[in-house]
């Protein structure tokens, strides 16, 4: 497919669904298909003004780490997780045009974007010495931290395909200084510092990789939560905050330890895709572990400690067609996981999703993914299963989140 037939093709999907804003179709198929930043557009770079990239807990679509813009920001407020990718693949470009970012596709200006505003703290040194944004990243309305940035399901060979966690973080620590495991006092002590910029964040999210070990498998993984968020909740009046996490399935005796433990208020288990049988292959380790019906019921369970809203589950869209296990054709993969998400939101469970980026360093990395119809159609029947189930999204909307096109359009829920 050539540039211009790309363009064509983002105009036409435009038309064909009008009751979807056109810059968040635009946002879907720019991380469907990735970017690249020319060098003028680098050139305006601010480190001052702008967030640059930080500490990622994945790579990038070309597998370099660069200086390069975190991601950008479009008109009305959408945010664009980007995805760096090779000029040689096909991606929009971010160019200048008199002086001011734009994304171009075929040569032509599409669209004026901006960069990601460098939060006050960027560029600060913790007690340590050590620079604050290299533990803690900021999205425009959230603040980010990664306690733990290594998934043990990669032990034996049971990481994930699409996932390249590991592979990052052994780049990270030479490249970006990153810290595998940040100290918890550390961590409460530049979110401090973040806290002194008045009406910036509104939540705190923490992610990390699945750690098996414990005397029931995860107890660590929980452990480290709730010392990182015994260290925050210090910094606020209330016992509970705003706050999530994306962390394992984890059995009920762990939900209600983290729950009564932590300021916690919402819990995603990112279950990757709604097929037993592509989960056994894409997610070997979450396989052998806890397992699709499994990781299915405990999502459930969620619900009745953290409430309806406040229990989510991700998917990386696209997976699904990968080759030579996955559906066929796009309808049946967007058939087969509606019902699936349905099944999950009848039950208080949000289902969410990420445009899949293959990445280098992946199993499937040389994959193609969805066509934008698809992605589409996909972010309008996960959003109408939340209005048919009053299911409010709460921490990965729009504000907090910005990197699930189907709850972008949350800003359209009735309740």
């Amino acid at each position: 497919m050539t540039k211009g037939e790309d363009a064509e093709h983002l105009n036409d999907i435009v038309a064909k669904y009008p009751e979807v804003p056109r810059l968040i179709i635009l946002k879907t198929d720019v991380q469907r298909r990735g970017v690249f930043y020319t060098d003028a557009a680098v050139s305006v770079l601010d480190e001052k003004k702008h967030s640059i990239t930080g500490t990622h807990i994945f790579g990038t679509r070309d597998g370099k780490i660069a200086p390069r813009p975190e991601s950008l920001l479009l008109r009305d407020g959408t945010s664009i997780i980007t995805t760096p990718t090779a000029i040689e693949d096909n991606p929009y470009v971010v160019d200048l045009l008199d002086g001011q970012p734009f994304l171009y596709d075929g040569g032509e200006p599409i669209e004026e974007v901006d960069y990601w505003p460098a939060p006050a703290f960027y560029g600060k040194l913790a007690r340590s010495g050590i620079l604050m944004q290299k533990i803690v990243s900021a999205r425009p309305q959230r603040l980010v931290i990664n306690p733990h940035r290594y998934c043990t399901f990669w032990k034996n060979g049971n990481g994930c395909t699409f996932c390249d966690i590991v592979a990052q973080i052994k780049k990270g620590k030479k490249d970006l200084q990153i810290q595998a495991r940040p100290k918890a006092e550390e961590i409460a002590e530049i979110v401090a510092e973040a806290l002194k910029e008045p009406g910036r964040y509104s939540a705190i999210f923490l992610t990390s990789g699945s750690v098996i070990n414990g005397t029931e498998p995860f107890d660590e993984e929980i452990d480290i939560y709730i010392e990182v968020f015994q260290e925050l909740g210090k910094l606020f009046r209330t016992k509970k905050f705003p706050s999530q996490i994306i962390g394992t399935a984890y059995s009920e005796a762990q939900l209600e330890r983290l729950y009564r433990q932590t300021g916690l208020m919402s819990y995603t288990a990112d279950i990757e895709v709604l097929n037993e049988d592509l989960f056994n292959i894409h997610c070997p380790g979450k396989a052998e572990w806890i397992g699709y019906k499994e990781w299915k019921r405990r999502l459930v369970k969620a619900v009745d400690i953290f409430g309806r809203g406040f229990v989510n589950t991700g998917l990386v869209a696209g997976i699904e067609l990968t080759s030579p296990h996955g559906f066929k054709t796009e309808d049946e993969a967007l058939k087969k996981t509606l019902e699936e998400a349905e099944d999950l939101a009848s039950q208080g469970v949000s289902t969410v999703y990420i445009v899949w980026s293959p990445r280098p360093d992946t199993v499937i990395g040389n994959q193609k993914n969805a066509s934008l119809d698809y992605y589409i159609r996909l972010a309008k029947g996960l959003h109408e299963l939340r209005v048919t189930y009053k299911l409010p999204i709460m921490f990965d909307d729009y504000r907090h989140c910005g990197n699930h096109p189907d709850t972008d359009l949350s800003r359209l829920l009735p309740f």
